[in-house]
């Protein structure tokens, strides 16, 4: 899976922005903090769920299991407005 190519992310003061800039469904932004952030640099290449929670759990001390809730919930509400290809 990866970020679809009618979204684009942009980081303003530490915060992402991903917005549609094609023909989509969903006319709106997303704001999210470093972890959205990180999972959309992640999302710039082809690559799975689990892949995404090692590499976060590599840049941040945390829970596991909260990581991957947290990168589960994230790229649910990607997928709902369309915003991932898989």
């Amino acid at each position: 899976m990866k970020l679809n190519s009618s979204f684009l992310s942009h980081k303003i003061d530490g915060q992402t922005v991903i917005v549609p800039v094609g023909n989509t469904d969903f006319h709106g932004l997303v704001q999210g903090n470093k972890t959205l952030s990180a999972i959309v640099e992640c999302l710039s290449a082809d690559t799975t769920e689990q892949e995404i929670v090692n590499n976060l759990c590599d840049r941040f001390d945390g829970d596991r299991a909260e990581i991957e809730a947290d990168v589960h919930e994230a790229v649910n509400r990607l997928r709902e407005i369309g915003a991932i290809d898989e």
